[in-house]
């Protein structure tokens, strides 16, 4: 139990609560700088939105004798990506900020790259190396504010669990298909 932190008494919340309404979740205790956190949330919506066009184009490019079980595994992979957007999207929101959806500037928002891939084995690589920026790019983040927002943190640390799941059975993908080698 951590004695060094002292609990807000109750007459003080209640007061504080009362104060900037307009800030809705975003109270008095709230200890990261927001604008920058608004500024990272959106370069991740614009990382995951790449990844679910990247993941979808692969869906229905995936050609060859394991074309249908690898474009099949691209598609769940398509839309998780798309349910992590939309819970960055909601965080956004949530914090006061708003939601980047721009397509002219996804690209450059982006941590990951948009890369079609012409050979099934291709296109499973440059998903790894997409899911691998991700991973560092989320790991950064939840280094990056600590403790100041538990909540973004909390949420990063979902999406990361999921885009190392993904980077794993990418890596498994890869040793079973012809052409694929190891950059």
């Amino acid at each position: 139990m951590n004695h060094a932190y002292k609990l807000t008494d109750v007459a003080t919340l209640r007061s504080q609560a009362r104060k900037h309404l307009e800030r809705g979740a975003v109270t008095a205790g709230y200890g990261a700088d927001r604008d920058q956190v608004l500024r990272l949330l959106n370069e991740a919506l614009a990382t995951e939105i790449v990844c679910v066009l990247r993941y979808r184009r692969h869906h229905f490019m995936a050609r060859g004798i394991h074309g249908q079980s690898v474009g099949a595994e691209f598609l769940v992979h398509s839309n998780e990506e798309q349910g992590h957007a939309d819970q960055l999207a909601a965080r956004i929101v949530q914090l006061g900020g708003e939601p980047d959806f721009a397509p002219d500037g996804l690209s450059q928002r982006s941590h990951a790259e948009y890369v079609a891939g012409d050979t099934l084995a291709q296109m499973i690589q440059e998903n790894l190396v997409a899911e691998r920026i991700a991973i560092d790019s989320y790991r950064g983040m939840v280094r990056y504010l600590g403790d100041q927002d538990p909540t973004t943190s909390d949420l990063l640390k979902q999406i990361l669990a999921v885009e190392e799941q993904h980077a794993d059975e990418l890596a498994d993908l890869l040793e079973g298909v012809p052409g694929a080698h190891n950059a």
